[in-house]
């Protein structure tokens, strides 16, 4: 699913060098829509922003940084179609504050 989206790096290597780049080899309507569904989490959903400001921060430029975030929604959507169950924005907080 992440490189159907786009949103798998690509690692180009060879004896001397090693490099990380963005997957041009994807589904162009699927990257699309993993980059507005990013866009928007970061602007209505707090843990979304915090990642993606910790992006920001670590000098990733403004798509890198929003193919993180889908990155991240991807596999929370995987999550929640393997187990069946609807997404929870708060089921991380709610599961470390049950753990302590």
């Amino acid at each position: 699913m992440r490189a159907l989206a786009g949103a798998a790096p690509v690692t180009r290597q060879s004896g001397k060098q090693r490099f990380v780049i963005r997957r041009f080899a994807c589904n162009k309507r699927l990257q699309t829509a993993v980059h507005h569904w990013s866009r928007v989490a970061v602007q209505h959903d707090p843990a979304a922003r915090h990642r993606y400001d910790a992006l920001r921060q670590r000098g990733h430029g403004r798509a890198r940084a929003l193919r993180g975030v889908g990155d991240r929604l991807l596999s929370a959507l995987c999550a929640a179609l393997k187990n069946r169950t609807l997404y929870d924005a708060n089921h991380r907080s709610a599961q470390a504050v049950s753990s302590q």
